[in-house]
């Protein structure tokens, strides 16, 4: 019998309401706002972010009705629904929990704060307040993922025994940039490590051990990291990511019985292959996204997926639980902790 790969279930963009949304800094959201207006039903409402020449801009660029001249002149408009925070890390924590006190749904960019501590905070505010908050991990949303879990739920490569990803590019060093700036958050775990730290987590749940080694730049942040963590059935992953090193940026899950490849870039729409039985008798079969023309596209996903949690009355996504955006940057703590210490 041929290998048949099951049929992603995604949530159509017309069966979910037109929330409004905020938008909080003008950075990836340019990518963000595209995909929401060209693929979902969701509108962008108001923008606001530190230089109001660029925040016009994109104001107009977008079709943006309103601009206020402070984000929390933003979270306090009545006609906001939904604040989008995709301002540099250090400042998620605080936007998002003003957001939340003002009874807003929120979508924090990755990550979405600078420690599980803050973390903690965000996502308990948002259970204490009944509002919806998420990660904007849309590599979760996408139909490829859906394609996934659901051959890991009905344990279509075994029991599995190891977890590879990895997310890195070697950008020029730049003291002052924000991937060089601690200040702003940067390093390599914070900005690309997340991807990778959060795929192995998605398919083995918190680990139980975290082995961390690599470099830290002149600034003091980490310029690349390999991680070994791990699981609690035994089971291992392998992460590795790094702003002075190009990876492949690809992930893989391999089982007893088979083995699932995510192609390259892995966080975004690209494609599965599944293979199963050994080597000389494999059987393969892989499935292409060629949904958009554009990578980023896919980021609509994660708004339509949000609207659909708002209707349910969620207070956090079931497919990126708080408990599991604790332990990501968890992890992610204490891959940093022990580069820096070494």
């Amino acid at each position: 019998m041929s290998l048949i790969l099951p049929v992603p279930r995604i949530i159509p963009a017309d069966a979910v309401p037109a929330l409004r949304w905020g938008i909080v800094g003008t950075g990836i959201a340019a990518r963000f706002v595209h995909a929401l207006h060209a693929h979902t039903g969701q509108r962008a409402v108001a923008v606001a972010a530190r230089d109001s020449a660029k925040t016009q801009a994109f104001a107009d660029g977008h079709g943006i009705p309103r601009v206020h001249q402070h984000p929390s002149a933003l979270i306090a408009d009545p006609d906001v629904d939904v604040v989008y925070v995709s301002t540099p890390h250090p400042l998620h924590h605080d936007l998002a929990l003003e957001a939340i006190s003002a009874g807003k749904h929120v979508l924090i960019e990755k990550p979405i704060a600078m420690s599980a501590e803050e973390t903690r905070a965000v996502t308990a505010a948002a259970r204490r307040a009944g509002v919806l908050v998420m990660e904007a991990m849309w590599t979760r949303y996408l139909p490829q993922a859906d394609i996934v879990r659901q051959l890991l739920t009905d344990g279509v490569i075994g029991e599995v025994h190891l977890v590879r990803a990895d997310f890195g590019f070697a950008f020029p060093f730049e003291a002052k940039h924000r991937l060089w700036n601690a200040e702003l958050g940067g390093g390599a775990l914070l900005d690309a490590g997340i991807y990778p730290v959060s795929f192995a987590s998605s398919v083995l749940g918190a680990p139980h051990s975290v082995t961390a080694a690599g470099a830290v730049a002149a600034t003091g942040v980490d310029a690349r990291a390999d991680l070994l963590l791990t699981g609690g059935t035994g089971a291992t992953a392998l992460v590795s990511t790094s702003l002075v090193t190009s990876m492949p940026v690809v992930a893989s899950i391999m089982g007893a019985s088979g083995r699932i490849e995510v192609a390259s870039p892995f966080f975004g729409p690209s494609g599965v292959t599944l293979t199963t039985g050994q080597i000389g008798s494999e059987e393969t079969v892989a499935w292409r996204d060629e949904t958009f023309a554009s990578l980023h596209d896919g980021m609509g996903y994660q708004a339509t997926a949000l609207a659909s949690y708002v209707v349910e009355g969620r207070t956090e996504s079931p497919l990126h639980p708080h408990d599991e955006l604790v332990s990501i940057m968890s992890t992610i703590d204490e891959s940093r902790r022990q580069i820096a210490a070494a």
